[in-house]
Formats: C-alpha cells, sequence, structure tokens
C-alpha cells in the first residue's frame, strides 16, 4: 500500500477523464495533456464525468498503482474549475479532505508552518 506523506507531489486533472483507461491510458493524459512525466513519482488524481468517482495513479521505481475510490451513492461534492491550466497542485491534507468527500478549499486548517519565537 502507498501511504500519503506530507512531501509527496500531487497533480490533480481538471478536466474529467475516462475512467475505460487504465494504467497506460492514464500515464498518456499525464504526458500529453498534465505535461508531467508518470515515472516522477508524483501522485496523479482524476475524477471520472459524472463524479461518482476518482483514480490515483503513481509509480513507485518499480511499477505503477492505480487506485480508486468509487462512491456508493451520491457524487463529489467539490472538484475545480477549469481556469488557465489543465491541473492543480495539492498538499496531501487537501487531498485527504477530498477522498473523504470534503471541500479543500472552504475547510480551515492550521497554518502549514508556525513561527517558533526566539
Amino acid at each position: 500500500m502507498i501511504q500519503l506523506t506530507p512531501h509527496m507531489r500531487i497533480i490533480l486533472a481538471v478536466e474529467p477523464a475516462d475512467f475505460r483507461k487504465g494504467i497506460d491510458g492514464l500515464a498518456r493524459i499525464c504526458r500529453s495533456v498534465l505535461e508531467s512525466d508518470p515515472f516522477s513519482g508524483y501522485l496523479f488524481v482524476f475524477m471520472n464525468k459524472g463524479k461518482t468517482a476518482i483514480k490515483m495513479l503513481v509509480y513507485d521505481g518499480q511499477g505503477f498503482w492505480l487506485f480508486q475510490k468509487r462512491l456508493s451513492s451520491g457524487r463529489f461534492l467539490w472538484w475545480p474549475n477549469k481556469k488557465d491550466n489543465n491541473s492543480i497542485r495539492m498538499l496531501v491534507h487537501e487531498l485527504q479532505l477530498l477522498l473523504w468527500n470534503g471541500d479543500p478549499e472552504s475547510t480551515k486548517t492550521a497554518p502549514l508552518w508556525k513561527k517558533i519565537p526566539v
């Protein structure tokens, strides 16, 4: 199993993906649409058109992992709108909120860094 750690780099595809695609098809989207190397070790996150499922693709140095979460009922409440980019970068806590069907933009979290008084 892959563990989500704070130093992990995560790229979220803004446009919905065709979930009939497997590892090779999603890796092709990483290269052509997201302009990223699927062998980089980044975690790539995709949503289907109906917003009922999420797929994640990551390369661990030996091979690819492909994860999928499909909701038993309802839809995911949050997904970014397409602006100028085909992708956005996420932090691990934002991905965890997304996977639990939360809204990473409206949820209040503690600051990432806290200055230590000297």
